[in-house]
């Protein structure tokens, strides 16, 4: 399996600002040493030895993660990152195209999706909501969209219901569902092939009878290789913000614990976070792993542009 993230904001799209821009720059100005800037090569030098967060970006796109596997090509979730997915990808016959939800941030992107005004390439999108295909043509109906894209976008579309905790397979991938804390519902799904198990978990807010006890979800989560997880509050905003539907990162990675998870990918981030920020909770993460003894797990921030193979 091959996973690419395309889209790892949410709620809304946040471009980098100017201001965030210059703070980089001052960062990077600070750092630098005469030595430093001798010339090309001790200038490379420098620049590949700064922080992530100076040197790059998590991205300000919101959800879309594609899976490869083989020959099948799965999307999950048509936030604004699957435009640039379009654009980098020659369109295979078919995209499985999963919906975890139907709320803006998840699906205001495939307007934008080149693919989708391709006659050649089919789509087959999967959900758990009986009115899935009326939620999805909504979005491009007047006057939320011009009538144009109405007309030609993805003719060759076909929508099928799902059912949490009942197995499926597509072409030789194994995929599973489970229902999240979220208002309105979300999904999260399980991928396995050949003994790896990959988890895309967004939109959730965590709560201690998750982890203990009696919960369900044991098909879905259980030994999973990489679990990608909603993790957009620090911990004083979770309680702050209670049934907004999000976690914080100590509630994900006490989550992963629980079910023997190796890999978490922090995602869904806050769109008021700049890189800095984001940094920080990835550090706090690290620390929370290992303050409660499974430094074992290992702990990333989802980024665009950022591939995983499993």
């Amino acid at each position: 399996m091959n996973i690419h993230f395309w889209g790892v904001r949410g709620s809304v799209p946040t471009p980098i600002s100017p201001q965030q821009v210059q703070s980089k720059i001052m960062a990077a100005i600070q750092r630098a040493k005469p030595e430093d800037l001798l010339n090309a090569e001790t200038r490379a030098k420098f620049v590949s030895s700064l922080p992530s967060w100076i040197f790059g970006t998590a991205g300000g796109n919101t959800a879309c993660v594609e899976l490869v596997n083989n020959n099948t090509h799965v999307i999950l979730d048509a936030g604004t990152g699957i435009r640039a997915l379009g654009k980098a990808r020659a369109c295979p016959d078919k995209y499985y195209l999963f919906f975890s939800h139907f709320h803006w941030d998840h699906i205001q992107g495939f307007p934008f999706f080149d693919h989708a005004y391709n006659p050649n390439c089919r789509f087959e999108v999967y959900s758990h909501y009986d009115d899935a295909e009326k939620y999805f043509w909504d979005q491009v109906a007047e006057p939320y969209s011009p009538p144009s894209v109405g007309k030609t976008i993805a003719k060759n579309i076909n929508f099928n219901r799902i059912y949490e905790d009942e197995e499926f397979m597509l072409d030789d991938m194994k995929i599973n569902s489970h229902k999240m804390r979220h208002p309105g519902d979300s999904y999260a799904f399980s991928f396995e092939y050949e003994g790896k198990k990959f988890v895309y978990a967004t939109d959730v807010e965590l709560k201690t009878t998750d982890y203990i006890g009696d919960f369900a979800g044991e098909g879905v989560f259980r030994n999973a290789d990489i679990l990608v997880i909603d993790s957009q509050y620090t911990v004083e905003e979770v309680y702050r913000k209670e049934n907004w539907g999000h976690s914080s990162f100590c509630y994900a990675i006490d989550f992963a614990v629980y079910w023997n998870i190796k890999k978490v990918y922090l995602f869904h981030h806050e769109p008021v976070y700049d890189d800095k920020k984001l940094n920080s909770i990835l550090e706090a993460a690290r620390w929370y792993a290992q303050y409660i003894n499974h430094s074992d797990i290992e702990i990333y921030l989802a980024k665009e542009s950022q591939e995983i193979i499993l």
